[in-house]
C-alpha cells in the first residue's frame, strides 16, 4: 500500500509543479493573457477614448512568446495583490505582440501588424509599457505621445511605484521618476 500512496504523492507534485503559476495563463498565440488585459480592435485612438471614458491610463503592454521576462513579470510580478489592484482599476492595458501580424493603427492614423509597429516605435525589448497620456498631440505616435516607457522587468516595488508614479501624473510637473522612486524607498510606507 505504501508504494502505491508515494507514486500517487509522487504523481500529484509533479502535476503541481507543473502548472503555470497563478494568473500566468498562456493564449493561443504563446503570449500571457491576464485578467486586467483588453480585448480591442488595436485602434489606439479608440483604445484611448475608451480608456479616458472609464478613467483609465492607457497602458501599451508589448510582448513575445517564449520570454523569459515576460514571464517572470507574470509569475512574480503583476500577480502583487497591490499591483493587480493597479493595473485592473486603473489601468486599460492592451496587449501587442512583438512580432505579431495583426494590424494596428497608431495615433497619427498609420495601420502596421504588430510586428512592424513595434519597429516604428523602436521597442527592442520584452516586455516593455508604454504609458499614454489623457490626449495624444495629433500626428503623434504611441511612442512619441508616451509619458514613460518602461522596457525589461522589474521587481514589485519599482512596477508599483511605476504605476503609481503614472497614475497621479508625477511627471507633469516635471519630477523624475528615479529621484521618486529613490525617495520611496527612503521613506516607505
Amino acid at each position: 500500500m505504501r508504494p502505491i500512496r508515494n507514486a500517487i504523492l509522487t504523481a500529484a507534485m509533479t502535476a503541481a509543479l507543473a502548472l503555470p503559476a497563478m494568473g500566468a495563463v498562456l493564449g493561443d498565440d504563446g503570449l500571457h493573457k491576464a485578467p486586467w488585459m483588453r480585448e480591442t480592435f488595436l485602434d489606439l485612438r479608440e483604445d484611448l477614448a475608451e480608456a479616458n471614458a472609464e478613467g483609465r491610463r492607457m497602458l501599451i503592454l508589448i510582448e513575445q512568446r517564449g520570454c523569459i521576462y515576460c514571464t517572470r513579470m507574470h509569475e512574480n510580478v503583476y500577480p502583487d495583490p497591490d499591483i493587480a489592484r493597479l493595473l485592473d482599476e486603473d489601468y486599460f492595458v492592451i496587449q501587442i505582440n512583438m512580432f505579431g501580424d495583426i494590424p494596428v493603427t497608431d495615433f497619427d492614423g498609420e495601420t502596421l501588424a504588430e510586428k512592424d509597429m513595434v519597429m516604428r516605435w523602436r521597442a527592442m525589448f520584452t516586455p516593455t509599457m508604454i504609458f499614454l497620456p489623457e490626449e495624444v498631440p495629433e500626428g503623434q505616435t504611441a511612442a512619441e505621445a508616451s509619458v514613460a516607457t518602461m522596457p525589461g522587468a522589474f521587481e514589485i516595488g519599482t512596477t508599483r511605484a511605476l504605476l503609481e508614479w503614472v497614475r497621479d501624473e508625477g511627471y507633469a510637473d516635471g519630477e523624475n521618476f528615479q529621484r521618486y522612486l529613490a525617495e520611496r524607498l527612503a521613506n516607505p510606507g
